[in-house]
């Protein structure tokens, strides 16, 4: 195999020019076997097999600097660099991860996850390397999902103004996640399809170099080109801002890219390369339906169909159907997603209500703002973000919402861990940020009964900003139905008893119903209460509970910085009510990737190691106690 050649960084430039497809095929066939049994990012890297190559070819690394948006396209890179045994780890506890890390190899020169950020740390990287007086070129790989990001075109006008070298890779799949939408994509559409320009620029200049009226003539067109451009290809935007646009070029023409890549790095300015490609290239089922193989799980290769299929409900599914439901009833609700309608469960929705659906994109930012301004126009906005993802908007959510104390619900999906994709994904900080936020009302549900009533609460009863936080994955389904009508700021009591109150945050439910067993089975009696609203914090059930109880436990799957067990730790010292906090949640850390479980136990967030860990504090306790007497 060709493969086994590749053992470090530039190995790919030993092998002849005519091994270039049958590596391409093997590295296909590498990522179909691998993802088929760890899962991961499939279609976005079969998409972009063979521009990875050209720019290993093209460039030295790690001296060169690769950055990738987002860096789900990068698994091609890492086998290029010598990581290919790896791979049977991929987005393990202690593996591989599945995005760029600079902890892992000299040749990833930019952790990412996110997306719209690579010409903003490329453009850094080549002012450093002025500053510096050293020689080496940067590369941002960028995609034309990347470019409905604000944060890309904030780059670019800064690139416009580059008096060196930065090549900027345009990967174009005409996706993102979902399909893209908007401005841009439509312009590069027509791009696309403008190789009639391409042509004529290439036929005039080779039938006017060979004299010296033509050079004259050719240098007079030149000085006109624009406007040619603007008879061939609209809008010549790249070229119009300053930064010189090579392409379109064919993503799986390896000769094509090099000479374009070549090309890019002579020029002494900001350049921009567009390559087309096609996400799941070379694998059919990921081609058909390149959404379903952006991060996939285990599947059967020979029909692309999921191993491990639950017939319960996700808590997406759970939200999906509910939304539906409410606005059947309710027409001002309006459905509002950053290019995630698959990942948030919006598709039906926007089949049913396209007038009342809109994806803006990669717009975090954008996203917020808009649906403040629906709310300040009588809509009712739901909108749907990822945790990680949310926390983009952040400052649009207290100026542009929560000043104004404007109706929006936010749907936090992916709250809490997440597990395989890392420290980027994982939704560990939205009860921290948007607890702080004046006005803003954050709940949590318990199961997927209550993550319907929340929602209707959310959009019937409610005024003012709120969000509702919930995980990916299965919707727990017991503690049928939920035992009081939700009311504003008040928690549910499952359990009431003594000395001990465990106080769970939503889907922590289920591992505080076995710290609960367990310590029963130890003698104790805990009272279990399900939190509802991580704020306001329902601080008459705190004192209340605070006369006939010791130690009150917090369980969160948030950052305890800031968290909610931090603020009932504030409220009983504030107020000496007595009790003792013992709060479980994420310490000071960046948790990696891995299976939820596995991270639980990492972070000790399992339910035998909060168990334990109560069980211990108490026999402390009361053997303090005794001491006392």
């Amino acid at each position: 195999m060709l493969l086994d050649q590749i053992q470090k960084a530039n190995d790919i430039k030993q092998l002849s020019p005519k091994d270039y497809p049958q590596l391409a095929q093997e590295i296909r066939d590498f990522l179909v076997n691998i993802t088929s049994r760890n899962g991961g990012h499939l279609a976005s890297n079969l998409g972009v097999v063979e521009m990875t190559m050209a720019l290993h070819l093209t460039f030295d690394l790690p001296k060169d600097k690769i950055i990738w948006d987002v860096g789900h396209q990068s698994y091609t890179h890492k086998i290029l660099t010598g990581r290919k045994d790896d791979f049977t780890q991929l987005r393990t506890y202690g593996g591989l991860s599945g995005f760029p890390k600079r902890e892992e190899s000299d040749c990833d020169a930019f952790d990412t996850g996110h997306s719209s950020t690579s010409i903003s740390a490329a453009l850094g990287y080549v002012h450093a390397r002025e500053l510096s007086a050293q020689d080496y070129k940067v590369v941002a790989v960028t995609g034309d999902g990347a470019l409905t990001g604000g944060m890309a075109f904030e780059a670019l006008n800064n690139a416009a103004r580059l008096e060196s070298n930065l090549i900027i890779v345009l990967n174009d799949n005409e996706m993102s996640i979902s399909k893209n939408v908007g401005g841009i994509s439509s312009y590069l559409d027509r791009i696309r399809t403008a190789k009639t320009y391409t042509r004529l620029k290439k036929t005039v200049k080779k039938n006017l170099s060979g004299n010296r009226v033509g050079q004259s003539m050719s240098e007079r067109i030149s000085r006109a080109k624009s406007s040619i451009k603007q008879l061939f290809v609209p809008g010549m935007f790249f070229e119009d801002m300053g930064i010189t646009y090579l392409g379109p070029v064919d993503g799986y023409n390896i000769k094509q890219m090099c000479r374009a890549f070549d090309e890019a790095r002579r020029l002494d300015h900001a350049v921009i390369v567009h390559v087309v490609t096609k996400k799941g290239k070379g694998y059919a089922p990921a081609e058909e339906n390149p959404s379903r193989f952006h991060g996939i799980s285990a599947f059967d290769i020979k029909t692309g169909d999921p191993i491990l299929h639950s017939d319960k409900e996700t808590c997406t599914q759970v939200f999906a159907r509910s939304l539906l439901e409410e606005a059947q009833k309710d027409e001002r609700i309006v459905a509002i997603t950053a290019a995630m309608a698959d990942g948030t469960g919006l598709t039906e929705f926007s089949k049913k209500y396209p007038e009342r659906f809109f994806d803006v994109g990669i717009a975090e930012q954008h996203a917020v703002t808009f649906s403040a301004g629906l709310a300040a126009g009588g809509r009712i906005p739901v909108v749907c973000i990822y945790s990680s993802f949310l926390q983009r908007a952040f400052d649009q959510i207290i100026h542009d919402v929560c000043l104004q104390n404007l109706h929006v619900v936010f749907m936090v999906d992916r709250a809490g861990l997440v597990g395989n994709d890392g420290e980027t994904h994982q939704g560990l900080f939205d009860l921290s940020y948007l607890s702080m936020m004046p006005n803003m009302t954050v709940m949590a549900p318990k199961n997927k009964w209550e993550l319907s009533a929340m929602l209707h609460y959310a959009i019937a009863e409610h005024q003012g900003p709120i969000a509702i936080r919930y995980p990916r994955g299965t919707a727990f389904d017991m503690l049928k139905p939920i035992q009081k009508e939700i009311k504003y700021g008040k928690s549910e009591i499952i359990i009431h008893s003594r000395q001990i109150a465990v106080f769970s945050e939503g889907h922590m439910m289920k591992t505080a119903l076995r710290v609960v067993r367990r310590l029963e089975e130890n003698g104790y009696h805990p009272t279990l209460v399900n939190v509802r609203f991580i704020k306001p914090l329902d601080t008459s059930l705190l004192s209340a509970l605070a006369k006939d109880h010791d130690v009150f436990v917090t369980i969160e799957e948030n950052m305890l910085s800031g968290g909610y067990g931090e603020h009932v730790a504030a409220y009983c010292e504030y107020n000496k009510l007595g009790v003792d906090v013992l709060s479980f949640g994420i310490d000071d850390i960046y948790v990696k990737q891995g299976s939820i479980s596995v991270l639980k136990k990492a972070v000790g967030l399992d339910w035998e190691s909060i168990a334990d860990k109560i069980i211990h504090y108490m026999q402390e306790y009361n053997d303090q106690q005794q001491e006392k007497v």
